[in-house]
């Protein structure tokens, strides 16, 4: 099975979302929130999940996530996947409990065996969320594409939704930034044996701890960072709790390998889009250099959560994450009344 499949997309993971600003413009005219009462979450805060109440104890949480591959190997390209899109269930405060698959491939050009290996990685990750792959759907495409429908559950009153962070509250990230910049180099064939472990022990790794985080009123708001990268994601927390964010460049988490790519010059595509949409809510030290914007614009494939909590529970908060194995999650910054945008320090 000698295929290398990101030859055969024009993107790959998180990479390939629309930008924020086209995707903005494409949404303006379509209609606004659905009025329904038990519809907790739809579209109108850019939440991670929708959210549906069953009853007073029970809400259904569902959400949809694919992509082309950023990886060759086609097990961890199907592990990826599917960690990434359980990871918007996590990011709801919410439990997974099924998932149905989204298949497209390029029948003709692949080989069945690589097929089933993108499959076979994907069901391994539901297996380890404890979940079963009831069905999907799939078609013959001309790039691969892989992802999942994921659902789960969660109490009505325990949701974490992005847009109710509060001034004052502290904020965490989950995992190390880089996976998009690891990812272009990945495909110059310039990451390395270490880069690429590195790499595969990011996106593969559930956000669990979302599911803990539920159970803790101190955490106000959550989601989780991929394809619009630490500042898109932040800035939709901002919007939607009408709150400023101040971060601190030197406190971020970052995947070593991705930092000396960073600073030879890699970054994928992607970074630029998503600067263009939104840089002029962001405001940066006069003498940053390119590749630690870089690094703040960078699409994350399988991100980490972004947790906005009161400062009394920050240690509660990073021991859930430890306890976890989410040994780089660290504070990085903090909420305060303001215009929404973000200032890095």
């Amino acid at each position: 099975m000698n295929v290398k499949l990101t030859e055969f997309s024009h993107g790959g993971g998180c990479g390939c979302k629309i930008s924020p600003a086209v995707l903005s413009e494409i949404l303006s005219s379509m209609p606004g929130r659905t009025h329904h009462p038990d519809l907790l979450v739809g579209i109108e805060s850019s939440d991670d999940a929708a959210v549906y109440r069953l009853n007073a104890a029970q809400a259904i949480v569902a959400t949809t996530d694919f992509f082309m591959p950023i990886v060759d190997d086609p097990f961890d390209f199907g592990r990826i996947a599917a960690t990434n899109a359980i990871s918007d269930i996590y990011a709801m405060g919410a439990q997974p409990i099924m998932a149905l698959a989204i298949v497209g491939m390029p029948i003709a050009n692949l080989p069945v065996e690589v097929i089933r290996e993108i499959l076979k990685g994907g069901e391994s990750v539901c297996a380890a969320a404890g979940i079963p792959v009831a069905g999907g759907h799939s078609i013959d495409s001309v790039e691969p594409i892989y992802g999942l429908v994921a659902m789960g559950i969660v109490r009505p009153d325990r949701v974490k939704r992005n847009d109710r962070a509060q001034a004052g509250d502290v904020l965490i990230l989950g995992k190390g930034l880089g996976i998009g910049i690891m990812s272009a180099a990945l495909k110059k064939g310039e990451l390395s044996e270490d880069g690429y472990r590195q790499m595969i022990a990011s996106t593969t790794q559930l956000n669990t701890p979302g599911s803990v985080l539920a159970n803790m009123p101190g955490v106000h708001a959550l989601t989780d960072v991929t394809g619009f990268a630490l500042l898109g994601h932040l800035l939709e927390i901002c919007h939607g709790s009408k709150l400023a964010a101040e971060v601190e460049f030197d406190l971020l988490p970052l995947l070593p390998a991705a930092v000396e790519l960073a600073k030879q010059g890699h970054a994928p595509g992607a970074a630029g889009r998503n600067w263009a949409s939104f840089g002029h809510e962001v405001a940066l030290p006069p003498a940053m250099p390119e590749w630690q914007k870089n690094l703040l614009c960078d699409p994350q494939t399988s991100g980490g959560l972004l947790v906005a909590c009161a400062p009394e529970d920050v240690e509660s908060v990073l021991e859930v994450f430890d306890q976890q194995g989410f040994g780089l999650a660290s504070v990085i910054g903090t909420l305060h009344d303001g215009k929404p945008g973000i200032s890095i320090k």
